[in-house]
């Protein structure tokens, strides 16, 4: 009852709605992605209301796991506490703080690590903390700065670096400029790739969210995975592309992913397959040649090509909607006689 008087709040709170709420089946596909397991410790730095962690909880399957969470603002911190206390969570811990200038999820002065890192943070950020990164002092932004006035990288950042070394995994949902847009964030996206700590980017429909007709996307983020140079696996040594964003339920005022959609995705993803007009999976050198551009259209062709015309069929038709106008016409000529008007 608590989540479902939680999603109404947020269908009439606009787009403030987005700053603490994830719709269910967002979170489910999030949570389906990240395969949480028993004894994971699990972190959102972006938490809101607590239903994206809570549904990654859930995923594992019994109650032998570890949440944590981070949320800047007073008063959905302490609406994140109720739900986790609602689910029987209560012994996650909900931090209220700045995740990237004040992050309290630390131990020993240190950043804590986690199995699993999902979040939603906030689209594009202003304001975010750019002046103090270049010092920050659990060297974060090691590959790069943000630009001031977006923030998206330095949450994604964050959850890299505080996902395990060698087994850590990361899903976060960004807007799209995140995958193509230039300067700092250009700079960042090319370290991430080079790494090959990326591994899959998935498109979502519009609409999805609330507060915001945009359509986002998911990026997957392993640190299992090998060097570039010492990939051998399919999956270690390609970037998985899904464009899922035509698969949907047309909604009012917002879309949905239905069950089929989302398994879609999930069986797509741990597949690791090619879909024709759906996924493609593209190495290193197809990235580079795009100069790691990460725009999904450039990899997942979704073109329909019209079926070719046939010029004499239509021409019979046109023809034979001629003859029936010269009838039709003769018709009317003969009823406009026989009542005297002509």
């Amino acid at each position: 009852m608590y989540e479902y008087l939680i999603a109404r709040f947020a269908a009439g709170a606009g787009k403030k709605a987005g700053e603490f709420y994830t719709p269910p089946e967002v979170s489910l596909l999030l949570a389906k992605l990240m395969d949480p397991q028993p004894g994971n410790r699990i972190c959102d730095p972006a938490c809101g209301s607590g239903s994206l962690l809570i549904k990654v909880g859930q995923e594992v399957g019994s109650d032998n796991f570890f949440l944590a969470g981070q949320e800047s603002n007073g008063s959905t911190w302490s609406l994140c506490r109720m739900n986790m206390f609602l689910h029987g969570m209560d012994s996650a811990r909900i931090e209220w703080c700045d995740t990237i200038n004040n992050p309290k999820l630390l131990e020993k002065d240190e950043l804590t690590r986690f199995d699993v890192v999902v979040a939603n943070p906030p689209f594009s950020l202003e304001k975010w903390g750019h002046e103090d990164a270049g010092h920050d002092r659990f060297n974060r932004f090691w590959r790069g700065v943000p630009p001031k006035s977006r923030g998206d990288y330095a949450f994604i950042t964050h959850m890299v670096e505080i996902a395990l070394e060698g087994k850590g995994k990361v899903g976060v949902i960004v807007p799209h400029g995140v995958l193509f847009r230039g300067g700092a964030e250009g700079l960042i996206r090319q370290k991430f790739i080079e790494e090959n700590v990326l591994e899959t980017v998935i498109g979502l429909p519009a609409q999805l969210f609330y507060g915001t007709g945009i359509p986002a996307a998911i990026m997957v983020f392993n640190k299992a995975r090998k060097p570039w140079k010492e990939a051998k696996t399919k999956r270690d040594s390609h970037v998985l592309f899904i464009d899922a964003s035509r698969e949907f339920e047309d909604g009012k005022k917002q879309n949905h992913l239905r069950e089929q959609d989302i398994n879609k995705i999930i069986t797509t993803f741990k597949g690791f397959k090619e879909i024709e007009k759906y996924s493609h999976l593209a190495t290193l050198d197809e990235i580079k040649e795009a100069e790691f551009n990460l725009n999904i259209p450039r990899y997942v062709d979704t073109f329909e090509e019209e079926e070719d015309i046939d010029i004499k069929a239509v021409q019979k038709e046109i023809e034979e909607i001629e003859g029936e106008l010269v009838k039709t016409k003769k018709e009317m000529g003969k009823y406009l006689k026989e009542l005297g008007l002509v």
